[in-house]
């Protein structure tokens, strides 16, 4: 089956500006850039940085990219650009996205569906949990429900965080496992 021999991994691209997002699939680090190029219309011969979305590691070796969990965020940068923290990518961002009409779009999309909270980005969710429900009463719509909103955004977001330390504390014992284990088969 054509499946079995293809061993790639999804994987979700965002530029710098956090503008445009997509997936792609990757079996390596060289891949994922190929095609994270070509996805976000970069000169391939333009050298670029691939780092965590969410807090800016680089990834330049093959045997970390190995380790990410499928569907984890990346963002790929232009050797002029660096990742900045996504509540100051607003207002370093070229084409500036105002705070409040962001904050507006995430209020109404949850209008219509609120499981969608469950599907925001660590970025969106700290929109959400930093808002103050009393500056946005031009919307009419429910304190209570922004209150909520708030209260589960901020919920949301610290299990992400939780769950990404524990990925990564898993990560750093497995990597010094493996170095123990090395270091025993080569004193035999």
């Amino acid at each position: 089956m054509a499946s079995e021999e293809y061993t790639g991994k999804p994987y979700k691209i965002i530029d710098s500006k956090r503008g445009h997002k997509t997936g792609i699939v990757a079996t390596s680090l060289s891949d994922l850039m190929t095609k994270a190029q070509q996805k976000l219309n970069i000169n391939e011969n333009e050298p670029v940085k691939v780092v965590l979305e969410s807090d800016g590691t680089e990834i330049d070796e093959e045997d970390y990219f190995e380790t990410l969990e499928s569907n984890t965020l990346i963002m790929i940068l232009k050797s002029d650009q660096k990742w900045v923290p996504c509540d100051l990518s607003f207002k370093f961002a070229d084409d500036q996205i105002d705070g409040t009409h962001s904050l507006n779009s995430l209020i109404r999309r949850l209008q219509n569906d609120i499981g969608q909270i469950a599907f925001l980005s660590g970025c969106d969710l700290e929109i959400l949990s930093d808002m103050d429900p009393d500056s946005l009463v031009d919307m009419a719509i429910d304190r209570s429900f922004l209150d909520q909103v708030k209260e589960a955004s901020g919920r949301f977001l610290c299990e992400k965080r939780e769950a990404q330390d524990a990925i990564n504390l898993l990560k750093l014992y497995h990597a010094s496992t493996i170095g123990q284990n090395a270091s025993k088969k080569s004193k035999v």
